[in-house]
C-alpha cells in the first residue's frame, strides 16, 4: 500500500522537550508519521531517538511539545493509553514470557473470560476463543510453520519469537505499530522473514515506524527515513534519492542535508 502524503499524519509530534537533570534528550523535537507508511528512525547512539519513541508510545512524558493521533492532541501517561488509543510497541526484548504458551502471550493483558457466570464471577479463561483467535492471526501473516499453539515461547527461535510479538502488534495495534531494532540478533533467513512480515503488515494498511541500525534493511522497506540528531529531527529523506552512505554521513555529522524536512 503507497503512502498518502496528502493525508494528515495519523502521528505526530511537534517541539517535544524530554530533559534528565541537565542532559537534554530531546530538543524541540518534531515527528510525523503518515497513513500506510513504513518510516524509519535513525540515529547515532545518544541522538534521542529511543527517547522520542518513547515519548510518542506512552513510556515516557515530554516536559514539552505536543503529540497529535490523527489530529487530535493526545497526552498518553502510560504504554497502556497509548495501546488504547491504537499504537503497539514491539520493543527489542519483545515483552514475551518464556513459559508461557504461544497463545497465552498473544492475549498477556487482555485475556478474554467465558462468557456469563463463568467468565464474570468464576473469572475462568475462555482458552478455547484464545487459541483460535491466535491460530487466525498467526496464519493471516503466514507465521503458521508454528505448529502448536500451545507450545511455550521459550521453544522458538528468535525469529519465531519476534513473528509472535508483531502478530500480537498486528492483531490489536489497531492504528500503528513501532518495532524497535526487529532484526537485531537473527541470522540472515530469519531477517528475511521479518522484513516480510513487516511489509505484509503495512500492506494490511497498518503504517509502521521501524527504529533500526541495519541499514541495508531500512533501505530495503523504509518509504521515507527520519534522520534524528542532537535530540531532534535532523531530515527526512527519501530512500530512493539518497544512499547509505548519506544516511551514516548525516546521522554522525559527516554531511549536512541541503535543506531540513518542512516542520
Amino acid at each position: 500500500m503507497a503512502r498518502d502524503m496528502t493525508s494528515q499524519p495519523i502521528l505526530s509530534a511537534k517541539g517535544l522537550v524530554k530533559r534528565y537533570g541537565r542532559v537534554t534528550a530531546l530538543n524541540n523535537a518534531d515527528f510525523d508519521l503518515y497513513p500506510g507508511e513504513i518510516l524509519a528512525v535513525i540515529g547515532d547512539n545518544g541522538a534521542g531517538k529511543s527517547s522520542l519513541i518513547k515519548a510518542i508510545s506512552g513510556a515516557i512524558r515530554p516536559d514539552e511539545g505536543e503529540i497529535r493521533m490523527e489530529g487530535e492532541v493526545v497526552h498518553f501517561a502510560s504504554p497502556n493509553e497509548a495501546r488504547k488509543a491504537g499504537i503497539e510497541t514491539v520493543y527489542q526484548n519483545l515483552a514475551l514470557s518464556p513459559a508461557l504458551s504461544i497463545a497465552d502471550n498473544m492475549f498477556l493483558g487482555r485475556e478474554i473470560r467465558k462468557p456469563g457466570f463463568m467468565g464474570n464471577v468464576l473469572r475462568k479463561l475462555d482458552h478455547g476463543a484464545m487459541e483460535k483467535f491466535a491460530r487466525e492471526k498467526l496464519s493471516e501473516l503466514g507465521l503458521m510453520t508454528i505448529q502448536n499453539i500451545n507450545q511455550a515461547v521459550e521453544t522458538l527461535s528468535g525469529g519465531q519469537r519476534q513473528g509472535v510479538a508483531v502478530a500480537r502488534a498486528a492483531a490489536f495495534g489497531s492504528k500503528v505499530i513501532i518495532l524497535d531494532e526487529p532484526t537485531a540478533a537473527l541470522g540472515v533467513k530469519e531477517s528475511r522473514k521479518v522484513l516480510e512480515l513487516i511489509l505484509d503488515v503495512r500492506s494490511r494498511g497498518i503504517p509502521i515506524v521501524l527504529i533500526s541500525h541495519n541499514m541495508p534493511h531500512v533501505f530495503e522497506v523504509a518509504d521515507r527515513i527520519h534522520i534524528h540528531r542532537l535530540g531532534r529531527r535532523l531530515t527526512v529523506i527519501d530512500p530512493k534519492q539518497y544512499t547509505m552512505s548519506d544516511a551514516v554521513a548525516f546521522m554522525t555529522g559527516a554531511k549536512v542535508p541541503e535543506e531540513a524536512v518542512a516542520a
